[in-house]
């Protein structure tokens, strides 16, 4: 390799490495920023949600302000399942579901863009011991299997935002991401919108809970869990695809 090549290469990895670095700086300024903002108001995550449904509740422009909010929650890690919850007590049943399940999906692809940013790019993944070799298969499968290893995760109730910004970080392809958030985040997100809507604050606790919407939020999670199992027997281990 010539001298300009190397100074290309370098040159490409110092900006990676830039670009990661402002990436990380800026994420962690947003989850300070919450952090301190949450002290100086003493207020809890559910206090926090609860203040959100006062301030929009019966706004016109409350379905913008709730997806605006969502599309943020990744970056300062507030609770998928508390903001989900929000949604059903403000939107109702129907145009809660319809209205979460937009807001979750774009959500889910800001963190991916962010664990993008943050990723290697798979031609620069090194496996110079057996830990980093197995870790580079199992990327790799990841990889070959978005679709159905995206819905599994999600299907079996995974952190949302972990599995997000994991299938940004290995690069995985966006649009099987996206349709296996699609698909296998709807029983979590209706359950929960369903849970929601049988509130009229998100802070009432369990006692508050209509007993249709519970039965009914559990059945879709036992069901969620079920077809989990289902696809995960079916898709090959990463030892059987590295000794085929």
């Amino acid at each position: 390799m010539s001298v300009v090549g190397i100074d290309v290469d370098r040159s490409k990895r110092s900006m990676i490495w830039l670009q990661r670095a402002i990436v990380v700086a800026i994420w962690l300024g947003a989850i300070v920023a919450w952090q301190i903002h949450q002290t100086s108001t003493e207020r809890t995550t559910v206090e926090s949600a609860q203040h959100f449904i006062d301030t929009i509740g019966g706004s016109w422009w409350g379905i913008f302000a709730y997806v605006l909010v969502y599309l943020a929650r990744p970056i300062v890690l507030f609770p998928a399942s508390v903001l989900t919850v929000v949604g059903g007590i403000l939107f109702g049943p129907v145009v809660g579901v319809l209205v979460v399940v937009v807001a979750a999906n774009a959500s889910a692809m800001v963190a991916y863009g962010i664990g993008r940013l943050l990723g290697r790019p798979p031609g620069n993944v090194e496996s110079t011991t057996d830990n980093a070799s197995l870790a580079h298969r199992w990327a790799t499968r990841m990889r070959d299997n978005s679709f159905e290893t995206v819905l599994i995760m999600r299907l079996l109730f995974v952190p949302y935002d972990l599995v997000s910004y994991l299938a940004g970080i290995l690069r995985l392809r966006w649009l099987p991401f996206l349709f296996a958030t699609a698909l296998g985040s709807l029983p979590g997100t209706v359950s929960f919108v369903l849970v929601g809507s049988s509130l009229d604050r998100v802070d009432q606790g369990v006692d508050g809970i209509d007993s249709i919407a519970l039965i009914a939020g559990v059945l879709i999670f036992v069901v969620s869990l079920g077809v989990a199992r289902m696809l995960r027997r079916r898709q090959p281990t990463i030892a059987e695809g590295t000794t085929a």
